[in-house]
């Protein structure tokens, strides 16, 4: 069994999730059991129907637990977004990840528990590749709105609707962007690890949580 907790604005829960769903396709006929367990970490992530929507959106087949009061994160003393661990057939914890990275580990893990053989997933972006030089981005930044300068490979926020507005729109230096939903919304991407300036200005209709930051990869 695989337990995934995962926050539907959380951008290294959604990087990861693909990983997740191609090993519930691949390895389930064979006894792979997987349930992602959501745990919000933000005010937009809190609201239950949203994570009903997120996981119909995001075509997640698997049963999704719902822990809005982190009952089982306490349990599980769990640290971050995303985790996963995997158990054994006998509910042993046999392998587990913070963060993203390590999924040919994981995999491999998988395929051990149920003597199965076959190549792994092939990275899904080349941050994700064996051997791959990541920098460390910016940190998270709380403020609403926030503009300013950053490092990162992608820089991403935590929008939504205000309460009572079905939509609303963002600039993100200047390129508009409509928000229609509670969502981590990717402003800009880079190739490699660049610094940059932010120019994020709210529309009266929008509430941003966050302002998040993913690695990329050295420049060459």
């Amino acid at each position: 069994m695989l337990v995934e907790f995962w926050d539907f604005c959380r951008p290294s829960s959604l990087r990861t999730l693909p990983y997740i769903q191609a090993w519930h396709e691949r390895y389930g006929p064979a006894g792979l059991r997987v349930i992602g367990v959501h745990c919000p970490g933000f005010e937009a992530s809190k609201d239950e129907q949203a994570v009903r929507d997120a996981v119909e959106r995001l075509g997640i087949a698997y049963p999704v637990l719902i822990d809005s009061e982190l009952e089982v994160w306490q349990d599980y003393e769990n640290m971050g977004w995303p985790a996963r661990y995997l158990f054994d057939g006998h509910a042993r914890l046999f392998e587990y990840h913070f963060g993203e990275g390590a999924y040919a580990e994981t995999e491999l893990a998988i395929q051990a528990l149920l003597g199965v053989e076959r190549e792994p997933l092939a990275p899904l972006r080349p941050e994700d590749a064996p051997g791959a030089r990541l920098v460390v981005p910016s940190e998270e930044r709380r403020a609403e709105p926030w503009s300013g300068p950053y490092e990162a490979g992608g820089v991403w926020a935590v929008l939504e609707p205000r309460a009572g507005r079905e939509r609303g729109t963002v600039a993100v230096n200047g390129r508009e962007l409509t928000v229609e939903r509670a969502a981590a919304a990717l402003l800009i991407a880079h190739e490699h690890h660049q610094r940059g300036d932010l120019a994020l200005d709210l529309g009266a209709d929008v509430r941003c949580d966050a302002v998040c930051f993913t690695a990329g990869l050295a420049t060459p």
